[in-house]
């Protein structure tokens, strides 16, 4: 009774700080479905803007963030450690709620991943919060190293591309767990959380190799997450890899 309890304070923990929503806060359920091959221009439109318009967003926070770190360092009378714990809450802010500057519907849910029929070998619901949360916290230590390397500017490429990373992970939760695009999230899983992660890494990792190092982990993660993304994909129908036009379904 009490290693369960424990479990479901931790759960209620994760959830929380990763703003996961449990069945019981979810959204009423979908009401439209594929009935057609056809392919949804105006949700491929939808997307493209909405990752656009984040990746804006956050670059004019970097932006905001910079000059005010710049006239925090030239305040004598705070102290040097006040513009670097300021750093550390912001990309905390990216890392964790990153969806906050989309236009998208990004909300987080176990709803599509509990109904879908999955591989023997996923992991439990339970498993992607607190993994989510761990990286969080590896992108906000690499993050303001390559902030430190880079002299206190955050409008710098290695960050900027990091905000580009961000949007296309949220753009790929639209489609899978809002949406439930299955055949849609698989070449959006790899040409965009997967691939950017990668690039990333990569521009981290050429800027200070520690960051690098420390970033690294969600590579393996995102690896294997998108094989699981392929792998319910198949186990689900195999539908067409783009987003096909939805229909309302009559109550």
């Amino acid at each position: 009774m009490t290693q369960s309890n424990n479990t479901g304070i931790l759960e209620k923990f994760v959830n929380t700080v990763m703003g996961v929503k449990t069945e019981n806060q979810q959204q009423p359920p979908d009401t439209s479905i594929a009935t057609t091959q056809a392919l949804d221009i105006r949700a491929v439109l939808v997307y493209k803007l909405g990752t656009f318009l984040q990746i804006a967003a956050m670059t004019l926070a970097l932006l905001g963030m910079e000059k005010l770190v710049m006239l925090i360092d030239k305040n004598t009378h705070l102290p040097s450690w006040f513009s670097t714990l300021l750093a550390v809450l912001f990309f905390a802010l990216l890392s964790i709620r990153s969806r906050i500057f989309s236009p998208l519907d990004n909300t987080r849910s176990r709803k599509t991943y509990d109904q879908v029929i999955r591989p023997r070998w996923a992991p439990p619901p339970l498993v992607f919060p607190i993994v989510w949360m761990i990286i969080a916290v590896l992108r906000v230590i690499s993050s303001v190293l390559i902030w430190q390397q880079m002299n206190h500017q955050f409008l710098a490429l290695p960050l900027i591309l990091f905000v580009v990373h961000l949007a296309l992970g949220d753009t790929w939760n639209t489609i899978f767990t809002v949406e439930r695009r299955l055949g849609a999230a698989v070449p959006v899983v790899i040409l965009g959380p997967w691939l950017s992660a990668v690039v990333v890494t990569a521009i981290y990792w050429q800027t200070n190799p520690v960051a690098g190092m420390i970033l690294s982990v969600s590579c393996i993660w995102l690896t294997v997450a998108a094989v699981l993304v392929f792998r319910i994909w198949q186990l689900n129908g195999s539908e067409p890899l783009y987003p096909l036009k939805l229909t309302p379904v009559e109550k």
